[in-house]
């Protein structure tokens, strides 16, 4: 039997707390495909290292097109 990889996945709320933005733009982050995310049920998860990827960006590198 394979082994499952050790991954660890934050809530909506844990997420916004970490990157200190509203629930809301994490929504719109996992809509437009910038940050991935598992639906469970009618909930999301995000994986940890999702998260910890995001915001290692360097903040003069736009993370998405604006217009």
């Amino acid at each position: 039997m394979a082994e499952l990889p050790d991954v660890r996945f934050l809530t909506v709320a844990e997420v916004a707390d970490i990157m200190r933005v509203s629930k809301m733009t994490v929504y719109r982050l996992v809509h437009s495909g910038e940050l991935p995310a598992v639906r469970f049920g009618r909930s999301y998860r995000v994986p940890e290292s999702a998260v910890t990827a995001m915001l290692e960006v360097p903040a003069d590198r736009p993370v998405a097109d604006a217009g």
